[in-house]
This record gives C-alpha cells, sequence and structure tokens, in this order.
C-alpha cells in the first residue's frame, strides 16, 4: 500500500516468459508496439510549482489559465448582431482542427455566384472557366454558416489592408448575397415540381404551427377546467341567507296586504315578562 505501482511497464517482459515457457507459439499484435513504445517511467506528471519570493503570498497556480482567441472576438460580434444563427441546426461533433488545409477561405463566400457564362471569359475576379471549375472542387464542402464569416473576416484582417468593420461588411454580405440565391433557387425548383404535379409534405413553418395551435387548445382546455373547478369551490364554501330568505317570506292575502296589529306589550310565556321591543305579526 502506498507504492506506485508499475504493472503496466513488466506487461512485455511477463508475456516474453510465457512465450517462452509455454506452448504459445503465436505473439499477440501488441506485442512489437509495446517493445518498441514501452509505457512511461512516471505515470503522474508532477505539480509546477512556482519559485516564491520570502513575504509574498502564494501565487494561484492551481487556477485554469484563461485561454483566449482571435476567433473568439469576431464570434462574439458576428453572433451578437445575428442571434438566430444560433438557432440553425449544426454538427456539434469535434473534427481534426485541418480545416484550412481543406478550404480556402481567401475564396469569397459567394464565388459560385461569380461564374463565367461561357465563351471562355473570366468574372470579375479574373478567373476563366477552367479555374472556376477546379475552386469550386475544393470550396464544394465549405461549410455555409456563421463560422464561415468569422474565417473569412479573419482571413481579409491578415491578408488584405481592410479595416476591421471593413472586413466583416464584406464576409457578411457574402454569406447574404449565396445565402439568398439559395433560398430563391429552392423557392423555384419547389414551385416548378409542383406545377408538374409534385407533392410536398408539410415545410418547417406549418409543422411549427400545428404545433403551437394544438399546445394553445391544450392550454384551452386547461384553463377551462380550472375556471369551472374555481367556480364550484366558491359556490361551496359561499354562506349567504338569500337562498334561505326566500323560503321564510309570508304569503300575501287575497284581499291585499296583511293587517298587521300589537297583540301585547309583553312577550307572553316568560318568566321576566319583559317588555317587548317590537310587535307580532298576527293574520286576521
Amino acid at each position: 500500500m502506498g507504492r506506485l505501482s508499475h504493472a503496466a511497464q513488466r506487461v512485455h517482459t511477463h508475456a516474453t516468459r510465457l512465450l517462452q515457457n509455454t506452448t504459445h507459439t503465436y505473439p499477440p499484435p501488441w506485442l512489437p508496439t509495446i517493445q518498441t513504445t514501452p509505457p512511461a517511467q512516471k505515470l503522474v506528471r508532477p505539480a509546477l510549482r512556482r519559485v516564491q519570493k520570502p513575504g509574498k503570498k502564494t501565487s494561484r497556480i492551481f487556477q485554469p489559465v484563461n485561454l483566449g482567441y482571435e476567433e473568439d472576438k469576431l464570434r462574439w460580434e458576428y453572433f451578437n448582431d445575428h442571434p438566430w444563427e444560433l438557432a440553425r441546426p449544426r454538427v456539434v461533433l469535434e473534427g481534426d482542427g485541418r480545416d484550412v488545409e481543406r478550404w480556402d477561405w481567401g475564396v469569397e463566400l459567394d464565388v459560385s455566384l461569380n461564374r463565367p457564362r461561357g465563351g471562355g471569359g473570366r468574372d470579375e475576379f479574373g478567373r476563366t472557366v477552367e479555374e472556376w471549375e477546379e475552386v469550386m472542387r475544393r470550396q464544394a464542402a465549405r461549410p455555409l454558416n456563421g463560422e464561415a464569416v468569422i474565417q473569412r473576416q479573419k482571413y481579409l484582417l491578415h491578408n488584405t489592408p481592410l479595416t476591421p468593420a471593413a472586413a466583416y461588411d464584406k464576409s457578411r454580405k457574402e454569406l447574404y448575397r449565396l445565402r439568398h440565391f439559395r433560398e430563391i433557387s429552392v423557392r423555384v425548383a419547389r414551385e416548378e415540381a409542383e406545377s408538374t404535379g409534385a407533392f410536398f409534405g408539410m415545410g418547417p413553418l406549418e409543422v411549427g404551427m400545428q404545433l403551437e395551435d394544438r399546445a394553445y387548445e391544450n392550454w384551452r382546455l386547461w384553463a377551462e377546467k380550472e375556471v369551472a373547478a374555481l367556480k364550484q369551490l366558491q359556490g361551496s364554501a359561499y354562506t349567504g341567507t338569500g337562498a334561505e330568505d326566500e323560503g321564510d317570506t309570508v304569503p300575501e292575502v287575497e284581499g291585499g296586504r296583511e293587517e298587521v296589529q300589537e297583540v301585547s306589550q309583553a312577550i307572553p310565556a316568560t318568566r321576566r315578562g319583559q317588555e317587548a321591543k317590537g310587535g307580532a305579526g298576527v293574520r286576521v
């Protein structure tokens, strides 16, 4: 107890002895790997400590360092201006971090809109049809989202004399132009397909409205039940005298109003014979 376990460092030696002293003739596939790359001697990295001068407080060496990147400020600016970009579906799987080797952020985001239309001409950036095809082949899988704007803006800041505001405007307008073009293309293709008899299901807006109507209807039924239960509770707790007074009313006689007379100045059948504070109504 209390000692470091070096069992991982003796795996190769133990496996070699087993192969020599037993009938095993085929070594395991991991044996050459352990032989060429043995485990480390120190399994735990020692904590780094700073040398403190006498009379000073101990430095907070165990707190993590606040890491900051250049893209963080660009991301804050973009997503602060476009909060609904965060609602777009994204793939959250971690990549290999080598996107800069696949995609050239020096190429504008809306490069597909600048394609030369035949005739061996060139686009506004001086590309021919063949050069455009090569660019599109490399940039076909490049994402079209807020991160593309950030990477494009970072490239413009480092490789062009544009100011941060000008680079931001240029990159985001390229995104707007290409996204608008794709939305119109999808809408036109849908209308053309529907004109020839194609049928499409409900879109995201229709599905959202249907879910919202269903939730509202459920809430309305729940509210009606709650109101009915509240009224029933209030009615059971009411102790008024209106209903009792209706049964105690004296009916009128046929001759008109009932004649009332005082029959005695004192209440009969009492021990004290106290004076009456009012008369008693008697039918004649």
